[in-house]
């Protein structure tokens, strides 16, 4: 004989197996688990009282063992900097969902709602599919819900390509720009690092000849040989400041270190007066990266100066400084 299950309050059942919370005339919660059950038990009391129970497994449970795991300190700082936002908006919205309940159709929904930002909605499965991995580990989950999703496109309208300042650009900025655009102009040519990087160099870091850094995205120690025009502009600087070795090089007014978003708002302002808004600051990383080509650079040694991880942006922009010295030299030879 088959015990029945006393019905609790405000529960009804429209059709064999559809189950519903109803209460004041409306239908408030459709259950996903029989009736019965534990989970049924969770979801009553829920909607019942009108706060979610967390779950002991739950994704911000995860995500703080994430936070305190060898795997996370591992990551590179760049890394760690991209993927908080994202673990942010998790624990949001899904940190006290048990991690058994994500499924695929609930990432690809999250990632359409952030299409407007189409490379934080990318790092959605990809922050997902990390701590899958430890939950897996730990037998919390049997699969990574995240596997193979697939990114969104970037919309044509949106993807700019970076133009390399011209002979013409460097020479009228070098001759015209005021002095902190300037310094800000000469550490990214002469250092070929990305422009983040810019803002953590400290006096420290320059002896005189060479910069000694680490790359943030990548956690790579590299030395940086200064060029002529680079140690111009610093010398003169260091001699005029006597700074403390842990003052950034680029620094605010009081002395503390100048952010990104500071230093564009400087260079826009700064190219808009000239007329050079074309060419923007990753651009005078590729200027670099063509300058070390034009002067005779294998991929390995540009690769060694700029820190690229791999050759394929070497590829494109030093040939492309390669085509153009070959051509010239083309044009020697046929004259």
């Amino acid at each position: 004989m088959v015990r029945k299950v006393e019905r609790k309050r405000y529960v009804v059942e429209t059709k064999p197996g559809r189950i519903y919370f109803r209460r004041g005339g409306k239908y408030l919660h459709t259950f996903t688990a029989p009736e019965g059950t534990e989970e049924f038990d969770r979801q009553y009391w829920e909607v019942m009282t009108g706060k979610k129970q967390e779950a002991q497994k739950s994704w911000g449970v995860a995500i703080e063992l994430l936070r305190h795991s060898d795997k996370w300190a591992a990551l590179s700082p760049r890394y760690r900097h991209d993927l908080e936002p994202v673990l942010a908006y998790l624990s949001e919205k899904i940190g006290k969902r048990d991690v058994g309940r994500l499924t695929q159709a609930d990432i690809y929904a999250a990632m359409d709602k952030n299409r407007h930002r189409v490379r934080f909605a990318n790092y959605i499965p990809v922050a997902i599919s990390l701590l899958s991995k430890l939950l897996i580990r730990r037998n919390w989950l049997a699969q990574n819900p995240a596997y193979r999703i697939e990114s969104l496109a970037v919309p044509e309208a949106r993807k700019k390509a970076h133009i390399p300042w011209t002979d013409d650009a460097v020479a009228k900025f070098r001759a015209e720009a005021l002095p902190v655009p300037r310094l800000i102009f000469e550490l990214g040519i002469g250092t070929v690092q990305r422009p983040d990087d810019w803002t953590r160099l400290t006096w420290g870091n320059y002896d005189g000849d060479v910069i000694k850094m680490v790359q943030n995205k990548t956690g790579r120690s590299l030395t940086i040989p200064c060029t002529r025009q680079l140690r111009s502009i610093l010398d003169p600087e260091k001699a005029s400041l006597s700074p403390h070795p842990t003052r950034t090089i680029l620094a605010k007014k009081d002395g503390s270190r100048m952010t990104y978003r500071r230093m564009a708002e400087i260079m826009l302002k700064e190219r808009e007066r000239l007329d050079l808004v074309l060419y923007d600051l990753h651009s005078l990383r590729y200027r670099g990266v063509m300058e070390l080509a034009w002067h005779g650079c294998d991929d390995d040694e540009i690769a060694s100066y700029s820190g690229h991880s791999t050759k394929a942006m070497i590829i494109k922009y030093a040939g492309q400084a390669r085509q153009v010295m070959r051509a010239h030299q083309a044009r020697e030879k046929r004259q």
